[in-house]
């Protein structure tokens, strides 16, 4: 894993994944530049690229990346591509071997790579410092104003603080996390005139202090778009997982006036996968929150408006206009709807598991709370693919991760690559046929009470952290009375309502439903809400696709 240090230096990262060259490197660039840099050394390129995240999120800065070519899973290149997203300011060079100088030329267009340098370096006089003396020195004189960071005083177990992190780093919002208790954190409550009874305290970068804000409120004051910049367009789209931004993305791009409400953070459940291996252009895979961030701004390039914090309450029929009604009593209207509402994780019943939450039961925050497990036991509920990879980036840090699974094994809802991954890391276990009896703790999950449900034997284990992932509930309760939904809550959509071959109730058209149009003329689903779904990212963005050609040919007809 990376060694990030604490101090606010400019950083410099240096990413091999030879452990002897890997000091190497650091320790001649400590030796020229230490005294003015910070030097982050990783050993890999999933753990440089979680440095990298994580230092982005504090509103730290980056100037030179330092990356081995031949890195198994993830070579130099691949790794500068991602890194690319993250810190586009930064100067990139590659290492690599006289053998791979033709790998380094192509580099320097796949990336706009903008050195290579050849193994080895020696003496560091001739061959290191000078190119890093040029990069630094380009890299001074380039735009590099800090990203106005964010702070958030709270405490490690207070679920409120929890929420905000959460919300902060699933909008790619840097912030800068205090303890309640430690110093600075108390220097800067006395600061906002708060005594911390009431956290968070999020300090905005305008110095505007919000006392346990609400996500409208924090989400307005960190520059996110929550209000919609006119009162009627071509298309609405709830939801901004990877259906609802597959739909903004090709709704824009095809000259569609189209919006995008989001009530939480864009992603959905993808958003929060710590890889996604099986996508499709995707060979080294994809974490959810890169995959996510691309898509943002592809469908903002494209005109798409995106807002968030904008909880869907209603949907009416007011002629040919569709009209979304929000919680605030607001209102946006179109001519067409696209509901992409996804799903979520279902809540565990056992007893504590409600009073915990947030203070040691976690639903889908592998990512934001991974680095507070590290070298600790981890047990996570479910056993689908969201499961497991969480299981895989959790286990990065965790001294052992364990998976309570209800079935017999994980071949029911697991895809085959990530079970094998899980057989062969040597810190996961998986406990078939187990379940959460009870979770305890004062103020904070302390133990687990687990059932065998072939037996029915109990048994306590301690236990500070669990991560939950089970089942799908569809958001689609806000649509009682005006779209047609399954049992269990799904979006009938197209030859679903026309089973009988008879049309839908109150179908006044003389054509059926399109195929992922619902009931109501003009509103069409995609993505996980729809009854009988595939429940994977690649079908999801395609129904999304689809969905917009459909709206095309509704408009067309009306």
């Amino acid at each position: 894993m990376a060694q990030v240090a604490d101090a606010a230096r400019t950083v410099i990262m240096t990413v091999d994944d030879d452990p002897g060259v890997s000091r190497a490197v650091a320790r001649d660039l400590r030796r020229r530049y230490g005294a003015s840099y910070r030097i982050v050394r990783a050993e890999s390129g999933a753990s440089a690229l979680d440095a990298l995240r994580e230092l982005k999120l504090r509103g730290d800065l980056v100037a030179v990346i330092l990356a081995d070519y031949r890195m198994p899973r993830m070579n130099g290149i691949e790794f500068l591509e991602q890194a690319l997203d993250v810190y586009p300011g930064a100067r990139r060079v590659l290492l690599t071997a006289y053998a791979d100088t033709d790998a380094a030329i192509d580099a320097i267009n796949v990336v706009d790579l903008d050195h290579y340098l050849l193994k080895p370096w020696d003496p560091p006089e001739e061959k290191l410092y000078p190119v890093l003396d040029d990069l630094l020195e380009a890299w001074r004189r380039s735009d590099r104003r800090p990203v106005p960071s964010t702070k958030v005083v709270g405490h490690r177990w207070s679920a409120r603080s929890s929420d905000v992190r959460e919300f902060l780093a699933r909008n790619q919002v840097p912030y800068r996390w205090y303890a309640s208790d430690g110093p600075e954190g108390r220097r800067l409550l006395a600061a906002a005139g708060e005594d911390g009874m009431r956290l968070p305290v999020v300090i905005t970068p305008d110095g505007t202090s919000l006392v346990e804000p609400e996500p409208v409120e924090l989400a307005a004051h960190v520059g996110l778009a929550t209000t919609p910049a006119a009162d009627f367009y071509d298309l609405v789209v709830i939801g901004g997982g990877p259906a609802g931004l597959g739909a903004a993305v090709y709704g824009a791009s095809e000259g569609l006036r189209t919006v995008l409400v989001e009530r939480s953070a864009t992603g959905g459940q993808a958003g929060q996968s710590s890889r996604i291996e099986n996508y499709l252009g995707f060979p080294d895979g994809v974490s959810g929150a890169q995959l996510t961030e691309r898509a943002r701004r592809q469908a903002t390039r494209f005109g798409a408006e995106i807002l968030t914090a904008r909880e869907a309450t209603g949907l009416e029929i007011s002629g040919a206009a569709r009209v979304v009604r929000f919680s605030d009593g607001s209102a946006v209207a179109a001519h067409s709807v696209i509901l992409a509402t996804g799903v979520s994780y279902r809540q565990l019943t056992a007893p504590g598991c409600d009073e915990l939450t947030g203070c040691g039961v976690f639903y889908g925050s592998a990512l934001t709370e991974a680095s507070a497990c590290r070298g600790q036991d981890v047990y996570i509920v479910g056993g689908a693919n969201s499961a497991g990879q969480a299981a895989m980036y959790l286990a990065r840090g965790a001294k052992s991760v364990t998976l309570l699974v209800r079935g017999p094994d994980l071949t029911a809802s697991m895809s085959y690559y990530l079970i094998q991954q899980i057989d062969e890391a040597p810190n996961i276990s998986v406990r078939a046929g187990t379940v959460v009896e009870a979770a305890h703790g004062d103020g904070h999950l302390e133990r687990l009470t687990l059932r065998d449900t072939r037996t029915g034997r109990t048994e306590p284990v301690d236990a500070q952290w669990l991560f939950v992932f089970i089942g799908a509930a569809p958001l689609t309760g806000w649509l009682d009375g005006t779209v047609l939904r399954d049992e269990r809550g799904f979006i009938l959509a197209g030859p679903d309502l026309t089973a009988d071959g008879r049309p839908p109730a109150g179908w006044e058209l003389d054509r059926p439903p399109y195929h992922l149009e619902t009931n109501v003329p003009g509103v069409f689903v995609a993505g996980d809400a729809r009854a009988e779904s595939a429940k994977r990212v690649a079908s999801a963005v395609g129904e999304g696709a689809m969905a917009v050609m459909l709206v095309h040919r509704y408009l067309e007809q009306s």
